[in-house]
């Protein structure tokens, strides 16, 4: 960062914004706080020296273009009556003048700036024309019902738009394929239903005018290399009847979208990326929860959890009426902010307790539409929300109107997440309060004491391989029983598509006949892969006195967040796990109330398959390459809840995991580490701690979240005969994470030196070198020894081996 005083440049919104303010321990007022940050501050009064930095970002005015001459009149009055738009901004003309011309496009601008009205305008204006049909695409169910919503708004003549997705029931799936040109989906659908049965679908493929995909930057690492491919798959179909779609994509605010979008779809994408719409001032606080009187492992000091500052917080906002969300890291985060706050305000105030839910993943269909609806409701109306508790389910351009407020109980993992959240309140140009909690780990302590890494850098590329085998080959079997294969799917497919179909025919999956590939098995190949990358098939969570169907977790979830005696969140009420059944996916649980929370532990063991990179830094190395990662869940422990204090430690017998990945580790010569006075026992500690707080500063390197990826230190490991320090991507195949960080590794290594030297523990403590998934219970560690230890790589990376040595 190179400070400006008295302004700085903010290169993610383009705009100026105030250095750190005139607010700090002293609590001295700033005219351009508003009173709502004032009032959290003041009450008590310590809270003043939890705010470690605030950033003013201004108002912004809105610049308007005509309507385009080509855009039907009735859409044009829809959007004018339904919609509240007179004018459009520049930035949607752009992106639906693309579109209409044919040309690829994705419109990456802010959060609230309209992009709905970017491909809406040309997809309805060639409905009205009955020039073509519309597929809508959102990575969440809640997503796409809320577009649903702003379309029946718009009440445009002709549009006949119907909603498919895992909660749609046959009848109304068969009206949707019989009679909707505009049919609002989701990638699982279009991968489980659509495709296979592309028959049925003819009419309305046939006529495909336009494919839309909405927050398109959500599709990254695994995830996003399944959507490319079932996204490959669909053009292939398309071109079967006829139709060639224009691809509108819609992203938040990302580095090199149209790259990130021509991965994604695999056809060339130009973006739209000047944001032209209003925005009122936003003031984002960073936050710092206090430490505890508590002593937690090996005797490191405990902060206050982010999730228990946030219920505070929201509690005080929601008894101001101001409304607020709160976004979590997790769905038993969600459930803790919001079981909390209901407590608080009922104690505070009798009946606002009902003033607050929570929005995750995971509810059935009938709750999901309730808290959608109460969203959407006037705040003083009987039964609304005023405050939420929730996952990025609801990050992900819902519209709730009227926000005032967004916490964050912890970093989301990506800056483009971050702006994305903090864009959710001051929508409609008011002003906006967002405040950063930091968790109490390397990354969030890194963050609110470096407040440069989140205002003064640009926000990250989405990251995805379409190309990963693990994730193709299963798609290659989709497409082969669609369509069969030929010689001319190749180049679509990509460069490995060749070696896998010749595994896939040498496995029996596919047979090769002088006209191409084809499926032969009976099951349907569309089963052979997740596309949320969970591995299996979920786990049912049912309670066992009444058999009710609480909800659901991924199966490769379920080994640590539904295992026997595991505590389980559920619309603000406690449950625990009595029997985890994995030959019959299902967790049977029952009401509790216990005073903590669990989390579970596990070990990991790492085998190289293959090294594709090495950089030779003399002393130390860096390679890339395939590992074998074994993991078991051994243990849990339980935490008292609102203060993490450790209660015990039990174990757990559960199956081992296997997974190959890729990876990116370093190695330290022995004779090296005992010129640096790092002994054999000093080093275990010294590489354990280097390991944790290089997991934990990744994600500033590479857009992943610390439990995308894992790690594993050895002070001999077997195939290298070093020390070595893996860090590994936890999915099969990789995700594109360890090799970024392989790229940026000298970077990513002196992050982590300084926020281990930063920090003012003495032993270790969780801001630093402790990991709160470590399966050895943080022991060894040695937060000294890590310092040294990476003191020594760097070096030897700056310094390279010996002349003559290479």
């Amino acid at each position: 960062m190179s400070p400006t005083p008295p302004y700085q440049q903010n290169p993610v919104t383009g705009g100026v914004s105030t250095p750190d303010p005139v607010l700090g321990a002293a609590g001295k007022e700033n005219d351009t706080i508003p009173a709502t940050l004032e009032r959290l501050i003041s009450v008590p009064a310590s809270r003043a020296e939890r705010v470690t930095h605030v950033r003013v970002v201004p108002a912004r005015d809105a610049v308007h273009d005509e309507w385009p001459e080509w855009a039907d009149e009735a859409v044009v009055q829809g959007f004018r009556d339904g919609g509240g738009v007179p004018r459009p901004w520049r930035h949607q003309v752009a992106a639906a003048e693309a579109a209409r011309e044919g040309r690829h496009v994705t419109l990456a601008t802010g959060t609230a700036s309209g992009k709905s009205m970017g491909f809406q305008l040309p997809a309805l204006t060639a409905i009205r024309e009955n020039a073509g049909t519309t597929l809508y695409l959102a990575p969440t169910k809640a997503l796409a019902a809320d577009q649903l919503r702003r379309l029946t708004r718009l009440d445009v003549p002709g549009v006949r738009a119907g909603l498919l997705d895992g909660d749609t029931d046959a009848e109304a799936r068969d009206w949707v394929r019989q009679h909707a040109n505009y049919v609002l989906s989701n990638p699982d659908m279009l991968h489980y239903s659509m495709l296979p049965g592309h028959a049925r679908w003819a009419s309305f493929l046939r006529k495909l005018r336009y494919v839309v995909i909405d927050e398109c930057h959500t599709y990254k690492g695994v995830f996003g290399s399944h959507v490319a491919a079932v996204l490959r798959r669909l053009r292939r179909i398309c071109a079967r009847y006829g139709s060639s779609p224009t691809f509108i994509l819609a992203s938040a605010t990302t580095a090199d979208p149209a790259v990130s979008a021509s991965r994604l779809t695999g056809v060339e994408v130009s973006a739209v990326t000047d944001d032209s719409s209003p925005r009122g001032p936003l003031v984002f606080a960073l936050w710092e929860p206090p430490l505890t009187t508590l002593i937690g492992e090996r005797g490191a000091p405990v902060r206050r959890s982010a999730t228990a500052e946030a219920a505070d917080l929201l509690t005080d906002l929601v008894l101001d009426d101001v409304r607020t969300v709160v976004f979590t890291r997790s769905r038993r985060g969600a459930e803790q902010v919001s079981m909390q706050t209901r407590d608080y305000l009922e104690e505070r105030r009798t009946g606002y307790g009902k003033r607050i839910a929570a929005y995750r993943g995971g509810y059935l269909k009938t709750e999901r539409r309730a808290l959608e609806a109460a969203l959407h409701m006037d705040p003083t109306k009987d039964g609304a929300l005023v405050g939420l508790a929730a996952t990025t389910a609801l990050e992900l351009g819902v519209d709730v109107a009227g926000l005032d407020a967004v916490l964050m109980a912890g970093f989301p993992g990506t800056r483009a997440s971050l702006w994305q959240q903090a864009g959710r309140a001051g929508r409609a140009g008011q002003g906006a309060l967002a405040v950063l909690i930091a968790r109490d780990d390397p990354l969030d302590t890194y963050l609110v004491h470096h407040s440069e890494s989140i205002f003064d850098r640009p926000v990250e590329a989405s990251v995805l391989d379409p190309d990963n085998p693990y994730v193709l080959a299963p798609h290659l079997c989709a497409a082969a029983a669609e369509l069969p294969l030929t010689d001319s799917d190749l180049e679509l497919f990509g460069p490995t598509t060749e070696s896998l179909l010749t595994d896939l025919t040498r496995r029996e999956y596919l047979r090769r006949r002088p006209t191409g590939w084809y499926w032969t098995r009976r099951e349907r190949p569309s089963a052979l892969t997740d596309l949320r990358g969970t591995g299996g098939a979920s786990v049912r969570i049912v309670e066992d006195q009444t058999g009710r169907l609480l909800g659901t977790v991924d199966e490769g979830a379920s080994h640590s967040t539904v295992h026997d005696g595991a505590v389980y969140l559920h619309q603000s009420h406690t449950y625990l796990v009595d029997k985890l059944d994995l030959e019959q996916n299902i967790a049977l649980v029952h009401r509790a109330n216990p005073d903590y929370t669990t989390m579970a532990r596990d070990v990991v063991q790492v085998s190289i398959l293959d090294t594709e990179q090495t950089q030779d830094w003399g002393d130390a190395s860096l390679h890339f390459g395939s590992v074998e990662v074994s993991t078991q869940v051994v243990s849990y422990l339980k935490r008292k809840a609102g203060t993490g204090q450790i209660i015990e430690t039990k174990p757990l017998e559960l199956p081992e995991r296997v997974l190959r990945t890729r990876a990116v580790w370093w190695t330290v010569d022995p004779a090296a580490l005992r010129d640096a006075e790092l002994d054999a026992a000093m080093s275990a500690g010294a590489a354990h701690a280097a390991e944790h707080a290089s997991i934990g500063l990744l994600p500033l390197f590479t857009p992943c979240d610390r439990w995308d990826i894992g790690g594993v230190s050895v002070p001999l490991h077997p195939d290298t005969e070093r020390l070595t320090v893996f860090v590994y991507d936890g999915h099969p195949g990789g995700a594109g994470f360890s090799e970024r960080a392989y790229g940026a590794a000298v970077a990513w290594l002196t992050a982590t030196r300084d926020v281990i030297t930063a920090c003012e523990c003495l032993e270790g403590c969780p801001s630093c070198v402790q990991s709160p998934k470590c399966g050895n219970g943080n022991n060894p560690l040695d937060k000294a020894g890590a310092a040294r230890l990476l003191n020594l790589v760097l070096t030897c990376a700056q310094d390279g081996p010996p002349p003559g040595t290479r």
